[in-house]
């Protein structure tokens, strides 16, 4: 099962001292919308993306489809089939893709540690 890029999304209490602390570090701006309260910043290959009032806690991301740069894969496990392996590995789901569907969608989880874990196709 190949889960894709991956990167941490990070619940900020206010995206400007967040955004220039990480450009500090030699993370840049490479998507998102200020305005909207959301970010994605890259330092090489890793990923960040600063999100305030959207989620209560950090995230993990993974998204099928895409490399560590958001380019798009040649071949990648789409997300309804990662969602059906690890339903028959007896994982519980916060919320599920529709199955029945095709093309982007999504699926969030919890790890033991109530660590919310978001599998998201945009492709």
């Amino acid at each position: 099962m190949e889960l894709g890029a991956f990167s941490i999304s990070l619940s900020v209490n206010d995206i400007d001292v967040s955004r220039a602390f990480y450009q500090k570090l030699g993370f840049r701006v490479v998507g998102g919308d200020q305005k909207q309260g959301w970010l994605i910043l890259r330092n090489s290959s890793q990923t960040i993306g600063l999100f305030q009032g959207m989620f209560e806690k950090n995230m993990l991301t993974f998204n099928p489809g895409w490399d560590n740069h958001g380019n798009s894969t040649e071949t990648f496990t789409d997300v309804r089939k990662i969602q059906q392996s690890l339903k028959s590995k007896g994982i519980d789901f916060v919320s599920e893709v529709d199955e029945n569907t095709s093309g982007p969608g999504s699926f969030m989880m919890q790890d033991p540690d109530g660590n919310p874990i978001l599998i998201d196709q945009h492709r």
